[in-house]
């Protein structure tokens, strides 16, 4: 599922750990991991490295560390997995607030890895198709509503049909080589400095 040539990231300040996931990760065809074991500039690293994908294991995570991590991924649009060996409800929330893709208590094995990474790729790639689909229904809401407000302008003014109103919309528009919604937001603007 996971293409081999992705670049991964893996944060783990414990050495012994940090190396089931990269043997983890090496056994499945990755060879572009990059393993860091150091908290502290994982920002500027992840800016200068660009992983494709974010793996965090904490043994103990502490709060303060967690919520840096948490406050991290939130602006970072990659899949990230996360280890942890304990959890309660607050980090769970917290995690999945972040973004965080795969959140894995008490699961690290290396044997896990692929299909967890898999996983979190996956669970991101959905996630951000359904954003973009939020975002482009959205657009299209607004854009929907500004083109009936042109229309009601447009009926009002000139004694327009709801369907002639629309079809000089659609006419201008093509005829400018512009789309509906931005002759109908002139419409609109000029409707509001005249009245």
């Amino acid at each position: 599922m996971t293409r081999p040539d992705l670049t991964i990231l893996v944060i783990d300040e414990n050495a012994i750990r940090s190396s089931i996931i990269e043997e983890g990760l090496r056994e499945a065809g990755h060879l572009r991991v990059t393993v860091i074991h150091e908290v502290n500039g994982v920002a500027r690293i992840i800016e200068t490295l660009k992983p494709d994908v974010i793996i965090i294991d904490l043994e103990n995570p502490n709060r303060d560390m967690m919520e840096h991590l948490f406050q991290l991924t939130r602006t970072v649009s990659r899949p990230i997995a996360m280890f942890v060996d304990r959890s309660d409800t607050a980090s769970i929330e917290a995690a999945v607030e972040a973004g965080v893709s795969a959140y894995i208590v008490d699961g690290l094995k290396k044997e896990r890895v692929k299909p967890i990474l898999d996983m979190a790729v996956s669970r991101f790639n959905a996630f951000s198709r359904l954003q973009r689909e939020l975002a482009d229904a959205k657009s299209a809401l607004e854009e929907r509503k500004i083109v009936d407000r042109a229309k009601g302008i447009l009926m009002k003014m000139r004694g327009l049909s709801e369907e002639e109103a629309f079809a000089l919309l659609r006419q201008t528009a093509m005829n400018e080589k512009k789309k509906m919604s931005e002759i109908a937001q002139s419409v609109v603007t000029a409707a509001n400095l005249l009245m």
